[in-house]
């Protein structure tokens, strides 16, 4: 089940933001990802965020958070990968935004990949100024 994210859910999606990155993230040092936790925790309660639930309703699997039509970050436990989370909490978004956009490292070509599937195209190339690595602009529309 898709929700908006409570207050009670947010230790468990800092966590899972935490542990996701790490995961996917492995060309950038961990300390960095250890680093913005602080801030994270603090501004995921100023955002939209949606979560889904696991099947027994007793977890948190999944979450996109969203800054107007912005994907500021969609992350999967690694165990629930590839089961179609992600594609849910994308089409759930979908449904409410005529435009998305969002930032996805060159590096990670698994992402990359997985947002041209759900029909992202890349608008233009960059560098993240926080990580110093290379990183598309995507770009879905209706």
């Amino acid at each position: 089940m898709i929700r908006r994210m409570r207050d009670d859910d947010l230790p468990a999606v800092a966590r899972l933001w935490l542990e996701a990155n790490l995961d996917a993230h492995s060309f950038i040092p961990s300390d960095y990802w250890r680093g913005q936790l602080d801030r994270v925790r603090s501004m995921l309660p100023l955002a939209e965020v949606y979560v889904h639930e696991t099947a027994s309703g007793r977890g948190i699997d999944g979450f996109l958070g969203l800054s107007g039509g912005h994907i500021q970050g969609l992350f999967v436990r690694r165990e629930a990968r590839c089961g179609g989370i992600g594609k849910a909490l994308l089409d759930a978004v979908k449904a409410r935004c005529p435009r998305l956009t969002l930032q996805v490292y060159r590096d990670n070509p698994r992402a990359a990949a997985f947002y041209r599937r759900e029909g992202f195209r890349v608008l233009e190339e960059g560098v993240d100024e926080d990580t110093g690595r290379a990183e598309y602009l995507m770009v879905w529309e209706r």
